[in-house]
């Protein structure tokens, strides 16, 4: 079923990294969001707690590099559309050798 613009956007739940929380005091590790873009959660993750953006995404706008972000187990873009019910999640890239 396609999202309309017209049609009010559902809930989401996007789930953060403890890593990002550290740095964000009274971030909650999981928030319901009314969005529909992974860009658009971003922007309201970002009304809430203002810098979070900053964190994850460049001056591009592109996620950042070392951040990964996901929609119902698939890999995500800004651009990715989030229809109700579906779940974000947020991880930090596990680097070493």
């Amino acid at each position: 079923m396609a999202l309309r613009e017209a049609d009010p956007p559902g809930p989401v739940v996007v789930t953060l990294p403890a890593a990002l929380l550290r740095l964000f005091p009274g971030a909650e590790r999981r928030v319901e969001l009314r969005v529909r873009s992974v860009g658009e959660a971003i922007a309201a993750l970002d009304a809430r707690w203002p810098g979070m953006r900053d964190r994850l995404c460049d001056s591009t706008p592109a996620l950042r590099r070392h951040l990964n972000i996901f929609v119902d187990g698939e890999r995500a873009r800004l651009e990715t559309p989030l229809l109700p019910g579906a779940e974000m999640i947020v991880m930090t890239a596990v680097s070493g050798g």
